[in-house]
């Protein structure tokens, strides 16, 4: 088999495509690293946290939601670690009354792939991933609603070549446009429902023809917060459409030994608990650790399985509670 068709294979059964149609290809959003008050800028200050996903699925499914089995001994299997230290800082500036902030993301990825039916059984080893970085982000607060918004971009500093099997990155620059908002029912703004929307287009993929389509995503999650806003338990969700057309800029129609599929964009809903817990001495708040699982479903043209998210975030210094 041809390296670069073998590695587009590879792609389409990583990123959910069916393999007899035009591909799917995937975007930079990790879903479910926003639930809880997605759409709540926190208080003014420099934040370190460490962030850590994980992603697992053997089922994948077709444009009309139906499962695909690509081998009736084993249908394949993906695992995706991701670790990540992550950089926020909030000001005091004001901008349009809201105050300004910055974030940088600089992921790590492993990723393990299994399919059978092609003979791949595959691991990247852990490499450096694509560098996120957010030079907007600002953050609005009243007495029932906090708004966010902000401008963010995916830098290909990830492994690429076109025709590779060990890729840690999409070999594109992605260009993301966000607003939420968080909304409270009490007085002492315990409960809270919170909504964030994404937007994602992306550049041309390095030395091909490729160019993933545009990427609406919804994160956010509804719950009840304890101790001062230190403790809050709930659930949260996400879900993505694709909203244009992958120009994969290859002929796919190709006879393979797999069911005949139509193409569609890819979706996929997702929903779980979330918890997050303070870290604290007597006398000092040292971190919060914020934990969520979430399971698929309603996915189209795209793999369908179950995400675990943990972050640990870091005020820098530690907060006093006396």
């Amino acid at each position: 088999m041809p390296r670069s068709l073998r590695s587009h294979l590879i792609a389409l059964f990583v990123l959910g495509s069916p393999l007899a149609a035009h591909a799917q290809l995937n975007g930079h959003n990790s879903l479910g690293d926003f639930g809880m008050l997605s759409g709540s800028q926190p208080a003014p200050g420099l934040y370190l946290a460490s962030f850590y996903y994980r992603y697992d699925s053997n089922l994948l499914r077709d444009k009309n939601g139906d499962r695909v089995t690509l081998s009736s001994e084993d249908p394949g299997s993906i695992g995706v670690n991701a670790f990540a230290p992550i950089f926020r800082w909030v000001s005091d500036v004001q901008i349009l009354g809201a105050n300004y902030g910055v974030m940088a993301v600089l992921p790590f990825a492993n990723i393990a792939l299994a399919a059978p039916v092609f003979g791949f059984n595959l691991r990247t080893g852990t490499a450096l991933g694509d560098l996120y970085l957010q030079p907007v982000d600002l953050g609005w607060h009243t007495d029932r609603a906090d708004f966010t918004a902000g401008i963010g971009l995916y830098a290909p500093t990830g492994r690429y070549e076109d025709g590779a099997d060990d890729n840690t990155g999409l070999g594109m620059w992605s260009f993301e446009f966000h607003g939420g908002a968080t909304v409270f029912f009490d007085e002492q703004r315990s409960w809270h429902l919170a909504t964030t929307a994404f937007y994602e287009t992306h550049s041309d993929t390095k030395d091909s023809e490729q160019r993933v389509g545009d990427l609406l995503t919804l994160e956010g999650g509804f719950g009840k917060s304890f101790k001062d806003g230190t403790v809050s338990v709930g659930a949260a969700y996400y879900a993505q459409w694709k909203v244009t057309d992958d120009d994969f800029g290859i002929d796919l129609d190709i006879d393979f030994e797999i069911p005949e599929l139509s193409v569609g964009k890819h979706r996929v809903f997702g929903l779980g608990p979330e918890l997050t817990v303070p870290v604290a001495t007597s006398d000092r708040l040292i971190a919060f650790v914020n934990v969520r699982y979430m399971w698929e479903s309603g996915a189209r043209t795209k793999t369908e399985g179950t995400s675990l998210v943990i972050t640990a975030t870091f005020p820098i210094p530690s907060i006093s509670i006396n």
